[in-house]
Parts: structure tokens; C-alpha cells; sequence
């Protein structure tokens, strides 16, 4: 897919990868002002490499991931224009709406996802969402109910997300551990994890990244299609008559 992106994707790609390393730095030393300004600019980041790396028409899925990345963008954004009390609720319900328009963007692709190739593969989403709504539940209290919702908005994201392909496979099940880290942060009492910031941006960036890189490989692979060759007809080119109906 490199060979065939844009000077100006290229330019974006190298851009995002740039704000990824320099936020996760930030993370790892604690400069939370840079952490949090660099965090703003991510997704924007992401969504010009998915515009300029996508050609038109660009269709239902790539749109559809547009807007994804746009709520992620406010998921990260607003938290910290509101007051303390409400930043949680505020950065999951920005993140719920995210992984809705990602289940929208991916539900055309049901038929090549495990849902209908290895129903099986089932198992271990489910699994993991019991698991995690379990280690939440003595915690969550009256948030019990939206974060089983969240839960399965987010593994059914991850599900469908394998219809396309092992890029998205990989980054749904990636972008699973992401929000997974947060809520046990948020409700877990136990939970202490070294470098918590740095592990949930490392794995959210991963995640998201992985998702639009296989958006693209499927929009560039897609109108890179040759077009079927045209059918002749009789009225484009008559029948070429046998040598007796000629000599009548």
C-alpha cells in the first residue's frame, strides 16, 4: 500500500507518527501539558492521513471511520475544557458515540467477519467482556449498566472490525485493551498499573492506527480494481456468416 499513497498522505503519515512518539514521550516523563495539547492533535492527524490516503469515491466504510476518529478526537478534546467531576463522562460518552460509528462503518462487512467465517472466534470476545464487566461491577455502582453498554459496543466494534482483514483484527482487539485499561483504572480498586497513561495511549494510538491503515488498504485496493471487460454483442459486432449463407 506505500508505493500507492500520495506525496500528501506521506507527508500526513509521517506527521501522526511524529505527534504519536512525541506524546508517548511525554507520557513516559510526565510532561503533562505537552501529554495533553499532543493528545489534541492525534486524531486530527489521522483523519488527514485517512482523507489524503483514500481516494473517491470514498463509500460508506471510509466515512463512517471519518467520524469515528472525529468523536475520538472530542473524546480526547473536550475532558479538558469541562470540570473535573464530569471529564470521565464526559471523554466515555464521546468514545461510546466513536465506537458506534465504528460499528456502523464495519457492519456492511459482517458476512467476512468471524460472525460468519469462524463463529467460534466468538468465544474469546465474549470472554473478555464478561471478564472485564465482572472486575468492574463491584466498583461501577450506578455506572454498572453504561459500562456493560460500553463493553458491548466496544468488543462488537472489535468483532465486526475483523471483516476486514488482519489490520483490524489486530487494532480492534488492540483498541479493546485500550479502553479495557481504563476502566479498570476508573473502577478497579486493586488496579495499579506502572505507566498507566503511557500503556493506554500506546495501546489506543495502535489500535487506532492499525483501524484506518486498514481502511485504507481496502478504499486503495478497491479502486485500484480493473474494470470487467465490456460484453459484445451481436449489435456491437454482428456475426461474422458462414461461407454458404455468404455465397447466397
Amino acid at each position: 500500500m506505500g508505493r500507492s499513497l500520495s506525496m500528501a498522505a506521506r507527508v500526513w503519515v509521517a506527521v501522526a507518527v511524529v505527534l504519536v512518539l512525541v506524546h508517548l514521550v511525554a507520557q513516559l516523563v510526565g510532561a503533562e501539558d505537552l501529554a495533553r495539547v499532543t493528545q489534541w492533535t492525534l486524531m486530527p492527524a489521522f483523519a488527514a492521513v485517512v482523507v489524503t490516503a483514500t481516494r473517491w469515491p470514498r463509500g460508506h466504510v471510509v466515512a463512517w471511520t471519518l467520524v469515528a476518529l472525529g468523536f475520538s478526537w472530542l473524546g480526547d478534546l473536550v475532558p479538558s475544557l469541562v470540570g473535573e467531576d464530569a471529564a470521565f463522562l464526559v471523554m466515555v460518552g464521546f468514545f461510546l458515540l466513536a465506537q458506534v460509528a465504528y460499528v456502523v462503518a464495519f457492519a456492511p462487512l459482517v458476512r467476512r467477519s468471524v460472525v460468519h467465517t469462524r463463529p467460534v472466534l466468538l468465544l474469546p470476545y465474549a470472554v473478555v467482556l464478561v471478564v472485564l464487566v465482572a472486575l468492574c461491577a463491584p466498583g461501577a455502582d450506578a455506572l454498572l449498566v453504561p459500562v456493560a453498554v460500553y463493553g458491548g459496543v466496544l468488543v462488537a466494534m472489535a468483532v465486526l472490525a475483523t471483516g476486514l482483514g488482519r489490520l483490524a483484527t489486530v487494532g480492534g482487539a488492540v483498541f479493546v485493551v485500550s479502553d479495557g485499561l481504563i476502566a479498570l483504572e476508573a473502577f478497579v480498586p486493586w488496579w495499579d498499573l506502572a505507566g498507566q497513561g503511557f500503556w493506554v495511549m500506546l495501546t489506543y494510538t495502535v489500535g487506532q492506527g492499525l483501524l484506518a491503515a486498514a481502511v485504507i488498504g481496502r478504499n486503495v485496493a478497491e479502486r485500484q480494481a480493473p474494470e470487467p471487460r465490456p460484453v459484445r454483442t451481436y449489435a456491437q459486432r454482428p456475426p461474422i456468416p458462414d461461407n454458404v449463407v455468404a455465397l447466397v
